[in-house]
């Protein structure tokens, strides 16, 4: 039986509230008194309840007395006990002699027993050889440290925290972090939002035709090698395949293979142990090998890999298997490789520049992404959408791109690809001068840029700019914008009867190639930044299902 006893706080209160159940032959089991509540846990005899609160309301100052189901104390146990259990890492509550006195179900779970065997257990029972000959006492007076420990339940990594009350240990807290999980948190941090197909914008049909390509793979539990000049985004290709691959809840690491020397690249995909060289962390440290285990890893400027590294790389790939840099036990993960060059590899590989083996263990499956001078319908759209985002990050009205800037920028042979895009559209919005808010029109000169035969034009920001869909219908019908150009553009600029019909065919061409890759009038919708009712309508008008 559990009481909640309501009284006045005063002087000999709860001596009289335990006179009362000692008379009633009441085992009081625990005692909690707060101001104005005194709160019991007892076993009293079957049918003593109504006598047993008649008494107590006798007591003079007593205004109410219930029953309970749990006790203050009980009920926060409770709480913290649902808190815990909600949080993905092992935590642990230590007392001051290193004895295990609270933990969570995840905590049980990594070290392979229950609850209630493992509190009151020293906690050195658990990890301390598991630690190899971890100073847990050396730790706990510490304020704060890290180190890598292995249980039986796998790797982790263990944040220890001191618990000090007036200058004295009381004990400590740890957290143990795994590999997966700390790749996670990385791939989060790292991430930005809508990294998926959508952001991979264009109409161009090689555009369209490596989305469909991209979502057929993106199935496939196999490597994949994506070609492509610089600056064509191949970085936001990969995370599109692992964003709409089985492992999208997984990590996602990258890693620039020419930006880090050779021991640096090494110690970065495999880790090391602890005491591997000179200045190594304590304890050791993981690589994004395992960090990104169940996920993904992406090796850009693979051909930039030293020999030695391509040599072990293929060692890996061949069952998952390795050591980190200076360890003695093999660790086995699952993550899919995706790798990415602007190199030719197949030409290096026969002069013996990259290993052939490793091309071939690599390019089981390949994407290319074209160049933007390839895919010229596209610059509209990606200009529009720099456009945005330069005036988001500027706090500024969106500016809006001439009909002859457009055209200029189409022109451009864009050696640095869309990142020069993206540099020339931010440039020249951070330039656009405002001083003048009441003009009809506000211009730049942006001859200082002098990007991809861009010298001394102009890009205008007016009050009074054509629609989008006029601009990108009258780019779409230019012969020398367009990549089709020749006989065959020509004839179609002839067979145009008008502005009406060139916009209409080109709103039909473009809503039937992008229905396939967003099958519903909402997503549709939201690609195209109109609403879905709209969508709808066009879909039924050309007979797209």
């Amino acid at each position: 039986m559990k009481l909640d006893i309501q009284a006045e706080d005063r002087l000999g209160m709860a001596l009289e509230i335990l006179r009362v159940l000692a008379q009633n032959q009441c085992n009081i089991q625990a005692l909690e008194v707060i101001p104005c509540h005194a709160f019991v846990s007892c076993d009293a005899q079957p049918g003593r309840w109504p006598q047993l609160q008649q008494q107590m309301l006798a007591l003079p100052g007593v205004q109410a007395v219930r029953q309970i189901d749990l006790l203050p104390s009980e009920r926060r146990r409770q709480h913290l006990d649902m808190l815990l259990s909600r949080l993905p890492d092992p935590i642990i509550d230590l007392d001051s002699d290193g004895d295990i006195l609270h933990l969570n179900a995840a905590a049980a779970d990594a070290f392979g027993a229950t609850r209630e065997q493992l509190e009151q257990m020293p906690v050195s029972r658990v990890i301390g050889n598991a630690g190899m000959g971890l100073d847990l006492a050396a730790l706990l007076r510490q304020d704060g440290a890290t180190v890598e420990v292995l249980p039986e339940g796998g790797t982790y990594l263990l944040d220890i925290q001191p618990v000090i009350s007036h200058g004295q240990l009381n004990g400590a807290v740890m957290v143990l972090r795994s590999p997966q999980r700390i790749g996670q948190q990385l791939s989060s941090v790292k991430a930005t939002h809508g990294e998926g197909i959508d952001t991979i914008i264009g109409i161009s049909p090689a555009m369209l035709a490596l989305q469909r390509q991209t979502l057929k793979f993106a199935a496939l539990d196999l490597p994949v090698m994506i070609l492509g000049e610089t600056g064509t985004g191949k970085e936001l290709l990969a995370r599109a395949l692992h964003e709409a691959g089985p492992r999208a809840s997984a990590p996602f690491l990258a890693i620039n293979c020419a930006t880090l020397a050779e021991n640096l690249l090494e110690s970065e995909l495999f880790g090391y142990a602890a005491g591997a060289f000179s200045g190594a962390q304590r304890g050791g440290k993981p690589g994004l090998f395992e960090l990104a285990d169940e996920g993904t890893i992406f090796l850009d400027e693979i051909g930039e890999m030293s020999p030695y590294l391509q040599a072990k790389l293929l060692r890996f790939l061949q069952d998952l298997r390795f050591r980190r840099i200076g360890g003695t036990s093999e660790l086995k993960v699952d993550v899919r490789i995706l790798c990415a060059t602007h190199r030719d590899l197949e030409a290096m590989a026969d002069s013996g520049e990259f290993r052939a083996d490793l091309f071939y263990r690599l390019n089981v499956l390949n994407l290319h992404l074209p160049p933007l001078r390839q895919r010229r319908e596209d610059i509209p759209l990606l200009a529009d959408y720099f456009l945005r985002r330069a005036a988001e990050q500027l706090n500024c009205t969106k500016p809006t791109l001439s009909r002859e800037a457009l055209r200029q920028l189409c022109e451009a042979p864009w050696p640095g690809n869309i990142r020069q895009l993206q540099n020339v559209i931010f440039r020249s919005a951070a330039l656009l001068e405002q001083q003048d808010q009441s003009a009809s029109q506000v211009e730049i000169d942006i001859a200082q840029l002098a990007m991809g035969g861009l010298e001394g034009r102009r890009l205008t920001h007016g009050d009074k700019p054509p629609a989008d869909s006029e601009v990108y219908a009258a780019m779409a019908a230019l012969p020398d914008v367009v990549s089709k150009g020749g006989a065959g553009a020509e004839r179609e600029l002839e067979d145009v009867q008008g502005l009406d019909q060139a916009l209409e065919a080109y709103e039909a061409r473009l809503l039937a190639n992008l229905w396939p890759l967003y099958p519903s009038t909402r997503r549709l919708a939201q690609r195209l930044q109109t609403s879905h009712a709209k969508i709808a309508r066009k879909l039924k008008r050309y007979d797209i299902r």
